[in-house]
């Protein structure tokens, strides 16, 4: 069975460095997944940069899409597995199907349809990064901190988000939040709290 661990923060708090960290502290053959699509000259800035501050002797598996299978692929493997990052992941499923749910322009938003879709996607890669032999990190955004987006489907995200880190968080053996560069574990505490607050006929079943 998979430690699984979910790291979260805001943009440049330090997540992807202490996630890294995370995975080569136990030795092991470390297999990164990355879910970035390079479509444009920043984003193949922005991937360069995360490639040369990994060592260069990790396993990349690009795939951004398909985490499931991924997963499925190396199950048995002894080794870490690093994904990063999940709100990469989510963005490129909305807009493929936002995309194929239209023929000329995107929608304004998914429906709900469409969401509970990627949230079953989001269950099963939960699910196995639990079960599967590596241990398995992810990386994730907490992008519904800032202000409220000025468009439906910018908010249609945020929503997207919010619910898949609860439901990895809730799949998770540890959830960190990273604070400018240093990382705070979450569940434990959080999950103490949550149980002194259920009735007490709740605590006893």
């Amino acid at each position: 069975m998979s430690n699984f661990a979910l790291i979260t923060g805001g943009a440049r708090s330090g997540k992807s460095s202490f996630a890294e960290l995370l995975a080569a502290h136990p030795g092991k053959p470390v297999i990164y997944i990355a879910t970035a699509q390079v479509l444009d000259d920043e984003m193949a800035l922005r991937v360069k940069k995360h490639r040369l501050q990994r060592p260069s002797d990790w396993q990349l598996i690009e795939e951004p899409f398909d985490i499931q299978a991924a997963l499925n692929e190396i199950r048995d493997e002894d080794s870490v597995v690093l994904l990063d990052c999940v709100t990469i992941w989510l963005s490129n499923l909305m807009l493929k199907s936002l995309g194929s749910n239209s023929e000329s322009s995107y929608p304004d938003t998914l429906s709900p349809e469409a969401e509970e879709e990627i949230m079953a996607q989001v269950r099963e890669a939960a699910s196995l990064a639990k079960e599967i032999t590596p241990q398995v990190i992810m990386v994730t955004n907490e992008v519904g901190q800032g202000i409220v987006p000025d468009n439906p489907m910018a908010r249609s995200y945020r929503d997207l988000a919010g619910r898949a880190n609860q439901l990895l968080a809730h799949y998770a053996h540890q959830v960190f939040w990273v604070v400018a560069g240093y990382p705070i574990e979450v569940k434990q505490n959080g999950q103490e709290l949550l149980d002194s607050l259920k009735p007490q006929q709740e605590r006893l079943l």
